[in-house]
């Protein structure tokens, strides 16, 4: 019996263990779902506010478009009215020519019925005695001279109308065309300025170098100092000149409003002398150096969208003889500030 007890007691000592244990990892079951639950909370609420975000870029890209396209839409409007002003002054003018053209032959009609009448009164005052027929010849003058003057009045009334409305839209027209006018003159006033800056800037770099002249409002290298004889390609000594050039010009880029356009064009001239090799042509030739200087100026930096390259032959010469000197000078690039 003592064993048996002793038994039964030892095997009562491990059940509180065993339930401490059930009762911890329930526990922690538990808490691991707890923290589950508000990982999951957050994450929800943090989705949650950046749809909201992302609602609201939408929404403001979708108002951004709408005022895009209402401001396209006015400018198509505007566009519009004034080629409605045109095509209606133009109805204006013609319909004017008509009424004149008509008024022109009443006025006809009433001098032939004022000559008219006055026969007749001559013829009464002579004979001072008048035919029934006669009477009624001068009562039907007298009522076509009356409607002939109440169409004339009519005519002339609707003639000032139309030459009111064609005033009123003259005026519109011409205020416009003001408009128009003076922003150009502004742009062409500060692209003076800015040539002006340019060229003085051009001054004070070349100086008096050789191989390099001013032609009224272009700078004029000579081509052998750029290139050698049937070549397209820059020699070092033309490039070191070039660069200070590309340094000058990037300078006045950045001082110009952007909304002012203007380039530097760069134009290819070849003499007389037809060319064999490399190129076809003269043709080819001033154009492949034009475009040598153009991508020098863009690789030293010049913004490419204000050059333009042309090339010009041997069809544009400065000097019209054969010699040597004559022909030197023929082949030339020549560099000037346009408007584009």
């Amino acid at each position: 019996m003592a064993r048996i007890r002793r038994s039964r007691e030892g095997n009562e000592d491990y059940w509180p263990g065993f339930v401490d244990a059930l009762a911890t990892l329930l526990l922690v079951v538990v808490f691991l779902l707890a923290l589950f639950i508000a990982a999951q909370f957050t994450l929800g609420r943090a989705l949650s506010s950046k749809d909201a975000a992302l609602d609201s870029v939408r929404a403001r890209l979708s108002a951004l478009a709408e005022m895009l396209a209402l401001e396209k839409a006015k400018g198509e409007q505007a566009n519009e009215q004034v080629a409605r002003l045109l095509v209606t002054l133009e109805e204006a003018k013609s319909a004017a020519n008509e009424q004149s053209l008509l008024i022109a032959g009443l006025q006809t009609q009433i001098t032939d019925g004022l000559s008219a009448i006055g026969v007749t009164e001559q013829k009464l005052s002579e004979e001072q005695e008048l035919s029934q027929q006669a009477r009624d010849e001068v009562a039907a003058l007298t009522a076509q001279l009356a409607a002939l003057n109440a169409q004339l009045a009519s005519l002339n009334q609707a003639l000032e109308a139309a030459e009111a409305k064609d005033t009123e839209q003259q005026v519109q027209i011409v205020n416009l065309g003001k408009r128009l006018n003076a922003a150009l003159a502004r742009q062409v006033s500060e692209l003076a300025r800015y040539k002006s800056e340019f060229f003085a800037k051009m001054l004070e770099i070349m100086g008096e170098r050789d191989g390099v002249r001013i032609d009224g409002d272009r700078f004029v290298f000579e081509s052998d100092v750029l290139f050698a004889s049937g070549s397209a390609d820059l020699n070092p000594a033309g490039e070191q000149q070039l660069l200070q050039i590309a340094h000058a010009i990037s300078e006045i880029a950045t001082e110009i409003p952007t909304d002012i356009e203007w380039v530097i064009r760069v134009d290819g001239h070849t003499d007389m002398v037809p060319i064999r090799g490399r190129y076809a042509n003269n043709w080819e030739l001033s154009t492949a150096r034009a475009l040598s200087v153009v991508q020098f100026f863009e690789n030293s930096g010049v913004p490419p969208e204000h050059l333009v390259a042309a090339g010009f032959g041997q069809y544009h010469p400065l000097d019209k003889g054969r010699g040597r000197e004559a022909l030197a000078r023929n082949r030339r690039i020549e560099l000037k500030m346009d408007t584009r």
